[in-house]
């Protein structure tokens, strides 16, 4: 995987004011985390988000919204959105913000 500098600019602009945020690599790419709890990550192949098992379901009724996939195994809670999704500044406000509210809800690690 290669990475995609312009969405981890772009994510690293949204997040910037985040307190107890952490940028580490991971998942070929770059991977933010709220307090020790995963909260999304940019790839070349999109952008990874985590909203939590049972909150993905308005975010897949949206075009280029999938859910996330490792080896094969779809990863529940989590969602990949394409360029055409993420570019969206608004839906992806959207889907940042539903993933601090998720990531809030969990304890710190």
């Amino acid at each position: 995987m290669a990475r995609d500098p312009g969405l981890e600019e772009l994510l690293n602009e949204q997040l910037e004011t985040v307190r107890g945020l952490a940028r580490k690599p991971m998942f070929g790419g770059w991977a933010w985390l709220l307090n020790g709890n995963l909260l999304c990550a940019a790839r070349d192949d999109g952008m990874l988000v985590r909203l939590g098992k049972g909150n993905d379901g308005w975010a897949l009724d949206l075009p280029g919204i999938v859910p996330m996939l490792s080896r094969g195994r779809h990863m529940q809670g989590w969602v990949r959105a394409a360029p055409e999704a993420y570019g969206d500044d608004a839906l992806r406000q959207k889907l940042v913000d539903a993933a601090l509210d998720f990531n809030r809800s969990l304890p710190a690690k």
